[in-house]
């Protein structure tokens, strides 16, 4: 049973999460044989506020 957590900054639409979740999914089953039912996949929200990239905290990007 494959484990799959993605940790990124909020602010992505319920919708964009619930995309990525099924891709992964679909991703899974393709590469490796795993039957979708047996994919587990979560996503877990970082303040942008708490993440640094290239220097810059994300949420100073975003203004």
């Amino acid at each position: 049973m494959p484990f799959i957590q993605v940790t990124m900054a909020a602010g992505r639409t319920a919708q964009q999460k619930r995309d990525l979740l099924a891709a992964l999914a679909d991703a899974v089953t393709v590469t490796i044989g795993a039957p979708r039912e047996a994919v587990r996949a979560w996503i877990v929200e970082v303040d942008p506020g708490e993440v640094i990239a290239g220097g810059v905290i994300l949420a100073d990007r975003a203004s």
